[in-house]
């Protein structure tokens, strides 16, 4: 199981690209993408949907890699963290049956 920022740098290993490359090319600052890559910052939506663009990959994989990464990082201490992410689930269904409504 891989967090998003093992990801994003097994995406830029695996293209055989640096850091600083990478960075000009979504233009931001390379200190802040090897931040992404170690995990001490998250990138926001827009900035995933930019890095799936550049690394040519589906968005929803690493939508699905930033929202988990969001949710454990948020809950992983809490008693019931397990219990909670199965209500959640059903609160998910429910809201979108509701709002299609």
């Amino acid at each position: 199981m891989s967090t998003l920022g093992e990801i994003l740098r097994q995406l830029r290993d695996n293209k055989q690209l640096l850091l600083r490359e990478v960075a000009a090319e979504l233009k931001m600052d390379t200190a802040l993408l090897s931040k992404f890559e170690r995990n001490d910052r998250k990138p926001n939506k827009a900035q995933i949907m930019a890095f799936a663009r550049f690394y040519e990959v589906s968005p929803n994989e690493l939508l699905v890699a930033w929202l988990s990464d969001k949710i454990a990082l948020d809950i992983q201490n809490e008693d019931f963290a397990k219990q909670a992410l199965k209500e959640a689930e059903k609160k998910v269904d429910f809201l979108k049956k509701k709002n299609r409504k």
